[in-house]
């Protein structure tokens, strides 16, 4: 994880260590929504069969795609500052000692 003096000095990112709490908050959300959803939709089977049955899978496909969009989005800030540390060591390897 992180040190709490890591918060005050620059020598380190923070933002690598605490992005899984980020991706399984999203997670998180996106399951209640999706359980809501479904919810919803069977209280709306009972004037519309059709129209919940299409409703809860609906929300099921939204639930599915928000936990894949949430981890799209926490590689992409990994990936980020893995090629800030790469670069740190490429030009770290270039300077003469």
């Amino acid at each position: 994880m992180f040190d709490f003096r890591d918060l005050f000095q620059w020598e380190r990112f923070i933002t690598p260590s605490i992005i899984k709490i980020f991706y399984w908050l999203a997670v998180g959300i996106s399951a209640l929504f999706g359980l809501s959803g479904i919810v919803s939709g069977l209280t709306l089977m009972a004037l519309s069969p059709l129209g919940g049955l299409f409703w809860i899978i609906g929300s099921l496909i939204g639930t599915v795609i928000g936990v894949i969009f949430a981890r799209i989005i926490s590689e992409f800030v990994l990936i980020m500052f893995r090629f800030n540390e790469h670069l740190g060591a490429i030009r770290q390897r270039g300077q003469p000692v």
